[in-house]
């Protein structure tokens, strides 16, 4: 019961921190508006927070091990609950510019201590379910993260999701400060030097494989999302107050088969659910990638259909991930494992965005090949997954 406790304790610490991340996107107009920038000084504020998440990711590898986990996470969410309550805070587009740089500095550790605390909590074939309770707080606040700031910044200000995240922070601070325990057990097991670390991991075929796996699933993930919103407005007939729809409708439902495809996951085996699942997901990426003008009830089908198999593909698969390394150095794993997500969600945007293009009838065009290369990705990743062993320890 303790560890059901403490998984949704984490889910919630997810949550807050997606959340944080998702409340940014509607808000383009009202900052361009508010601070008189362009669309691409917008895009530094939230490359500004990947390149914080991915420099702290890195630094993460040479610490997260070294610390109880319990200590680690009140750190690293208590500086991320700050820095979110100043970005609202920010009186100008150079302040907001650097608390979002902060922010992602604190917020890119979140991930890796989230996965790393389920994993010594779990044992593998106990872990499907618990990550799968993440990957739910993940929908949930992409769910919820465009309607949310649109009605809050509309309704209040700007600054208001800001502060109202960090009251929600402050919160489950003090709840993890009382309940959490310490987690050190990972402390007291002989330590390697940093420089044999990542020597281990590199020269690990099975933890490089692992790596590699991550990375093809989030590429073939993230060339989708960036441009589903474009899609559906110029190619299938979506007005821009319908998107969040496709949000609501996707993300509601992913947390309920989150859940449920990690038990899946546990009673019927990780790689074997892991391929189902890849495979059915092709069908909706398929369909939004080649879709025309369509009724908006059946382009929210195969939209839903996106969110529900393509994050279900990612639960199996981080089961599998999460085993491939002990837990004597999970941690720095699961730095190096965040810090190659970042760059591969960059890779994936800026690769779509060289695909696609606006026609002269105003159309979004080749977005088709940007569904077959997302396939191809996760083909990828289906050839390496079988080749993962569970390390000791798990």
């Amino acid at each position: 019961m303790k560890k059901r406790m403490l998984v949704l304790l984490l889910s919630a610490v997810k949550f807050t921190h997606i959340m944080d991340v998702m409340i940014m996107m509607p808000l383009s107009d009202i900052f361009m508006k508010e601070f008189g920038i362009r669309a691409s000084q917008f895009s530094y504020l939230i490359s500004s927070y990947a390149i914080g998440a991915f420099l702290s990711s890195l630094l993460g590898v040479f610490t997260l091990d070294y610390f109880g986990r319990r200590q680690s996470l009140l750190f690293v969410y208590g500086g991320f609950t700050i820095s979110t309550f100043f970005c609202g805070w920010a009186g100008s587009y150079e302040s907001l510019l650097g608390l979002r740089f902060i922010t992602g500095i604190f917020g890119g550790l979140i991930g890796a201590l989230a996965l790393a605390i389920v994993s010594d909590l779990y044992s593998f074939k106990q872990r499907g379910k618990a990550i799968g309770i993440l990957m739910a707080a993940f929908s949930a606040a992409s769910a919820l993260g465009v309607p949310f700031g649109l009605y809050f910044a509309a309704v209040f200000t700007w600054s208001f999701p800001f502060y109202f995240l960090a009251a929600i922070g402050a919160i489950l601070f003090v709840l993890m400060y009382f309940v959490m325990p310490e987690m050190k057990a990972h402390t007291e097991i002989e330590k390697r030097s940093i420089t044999r670390t990542v020597k281990d991991i590199v020269h690990d075929s099975n933890q490089v494989r692992a790596l590699w796996l991550g990375v093809f699933l989030v590429l073939g993930h993230f060339l989708i999302i960036p441009f589903i919103t474009p899609s559906m407005v110029r190619n299938v007939g979506f007005e821009q107050y319908q998107i969040s729809y496709i949000y609501l409708a996707g993300g509601v439902l992913t947390i309920v088969t989150g859940p449920l495809i990690g038990w899946i996951t546990d009673r019927y085996g990780a790689l074997r659910t892991f391929f189902v699942v890849v495979l059915l997901s092709f069908v909706p990426v398929l369909f939004i990638t080649h879709m025309g003008p369509t009724s908006i009830p059946i382009a929210l089908v195969y939209t839903s259909l996106f969110f529900v198999l393509g994050s279900g593909r990612m639960i199996a698969p981080n089961t599998m991930i999460t085993a491939a390394v002990g837990p004597e150095t999970r941690g720095s794993f699961m730095s190096v494992k965040s810090a190659l997500q970042q760059l591969s969600v960059a890779v994936a945007s800026l690769v779509a965005g060289a695909i696609v293009f606006v026609n002269e009838a105003g159309n979004l065009d080749h977005y088709y090949y940007v569904g077959y290369l997302s396939i191809a990705f996760c083909l990828l990743a289906m050839w390496i997954a079988p080749k993962l062993k569970v390390a000791s320890g798990n």
